[in-house]
């Protein structure tokens, strides 16, 4: 019954799209089971390169079943430009499902939190400016819409334009202009059913079934741990539960059906938006990461804060997931650096701590506690055994597993599917 979930064990972007990619080749079915269009997993196969951000990565492999879960928030205008994006370049999207018990991101969703992250003024999240929390928002006061109900067009009307008008009140009460129209939302809205609606179904019997009989199925994490609404950097965390039980719960599947759960880390560390970093550089060296790593979003094109790896954090999200493999990718960014620091502990007002204080308040009086380890000088790009690592570079992939407390079974030494060192069955069996 192999059930593998693969999670982001940090702040996001540590490459989920490539390991995802790997594992959806010989997957049976992919589910997305969290997040929304806030997220984008790039994916570089034989086909090129391509940004996923709602269509799990499994839509390049012909013969798995794609399942938009009921955990994630789908904007379907950007569902539709993603579907009609990949058709576009010959991937056929006819093996998507979409949970019919899904919320929608709706139009006004946008406008709120634009708004709302206007009126933070310096206190603002930094979010992607899609609508995921406002969307999260409703579905947890019971007013959200779900996309099955763009079947029912008198229904849909009618919620449209309540949801419509409770926006309103609070535009108007912040002197927002210009107002919601909600008959313009139910015929835009309505175009788009005659074309989603073949996708949209009652997904929970066929991932029950899958699950019974033993298929193949992987759980696409969006985001990352650190990002998690209860156990992330709260407040500067997203609206969903990014971590395996969260992926669980969004695609309905029981956890005692759980094979695996492999976290993906970034052999440094990188974040978008505001919030704790204690490893963050600052410097020259944070700079030439950020140029020659090309960290900027995938989603926003926003540039992301580049720090150390931070050992600390990677410990605490392995084990809140539980993680009985890691990914490490990326490590060939590091090829050209003479010696390289980890953050293995922190100093907060001269005594070292081993974990990030709850209260956000005292994040920034984190100081870094660093390791130094010497650098490899050489490229990795085309090595695919863990033996013909440079010494330096098994050192440090070592550090970091007894740093994080799980084995780097996956290592990533370039872009490509083919650029990865396997150091064992990417579904769990020894080789």
């Amino acid at each position: 019954m192999p059930v593998v979930a693969v999670v982001g064990g940090q702040w996001g972007d540590e490459g989920k799209g490539k390991v995802i990619d790997l594992l959806a080749g010989t997957a049976d079915m992919v589910i997305r089971a969290h997040g929304g269009d806030n997220a984008g997993h790039t994916v570089i196969n034989p086909l090129g390169e391509f940004v996923l951000h709602l269509v799990p990565a499994g839509i390049f492999n012909p013969a798995a079943t794609c399942i938009i879960a009921p955990g994630v928030v789908v904007n379907p205008v950007s569902l539709l430009k993603e579907m009609d994006a990949l058709e576009a370049r010959g991937v056929a999207t006819t093996g998507l499902q979409v949970s019919d018990r899904a919320h929608m991101v709706m139009p006004y969703h946008l406008v709120l939190e634009r708004v709302q992250e206007s009126l933070r003024g310096k206190g603002a999240i930094g979010t992607t400016g899609r609508g995921i929390g406002p969307a999260y928002v409703d579905k947890a006061a019971r007013v959200g819409i779900q996309i099955g109900e763009l079947l029912d067009p008198d229904s849909f009307k009618r919620r449209v334009h309540v949801a419509a008008e409770s926006a309103n009140r609070f535009l108007r009460s912040v002197e927002h202009e210009p107002e919601i129209d909600g008959d313009q939302i139910v015929r835009e809205y309505l175009q788009i059913a005659e074309r989603l609606g073949p996708y949209v179904a009652d997904v929970s019997g066929r991932v029950a079934d899958a699950v019974d009989r033993n298929a193949r199925i992987l759980l696409e994490g969006a985001q990352a741990t650190l990002l998690d609404i209860d156990h992330g950097t709260y407040p500067y965390v997203t609206s969903s539960a990014c971590t395996v039980a969260g992926l669980l719960q969004g695609a309905g599947i029981p956890p005692r059906a759980l094979t695996r759960s492999i976290g993906i880390y970034k052999a440094y560390t990188t974040r978008v938006g505001s919030g704790a970093m204690p490893s963050e550089l600052r410097d020259e060296t944070g700079a030439y990461l950020r140029e020659h790593a090309h960290e900027f979003g995938a989603t926003t094109g926003r540039a992301r804060r580049v720090g150390w790896f931070d050992g600390v954090l990677a410990r605490y999200t392995a084990r809140v997931n539980g993680f009985d493999q890691i990914a490490l990718t990326r490590l060939d960014i590091l090829d050209e650096m003479d010696s390289i620091n980890v953050c293995v502990g922190y100093e907060v007002h001269g005594q070292r701590v081993d974990r990030l204080p709850s209260n956000h308040a005292m994040h920034d009086e984190c100081q870094p506690v660093l390791e130094e380890l010497p650098g490899w000088r050489e490229s990795i790009c085309d090595i695919a055994d863990f033996a013909e690592l440079p010494d330096e570079a098994a050192r440090y992939v070592r550090r970091i597993e007894q740093l994080v407390g799980a084995p780097a079974d996956i290592i990533g030494v370039g872009p490509a599917r083919t650029q990865t060192i396997h150091r064992g069955d990417l579904w769990g069996r020894p080789d």
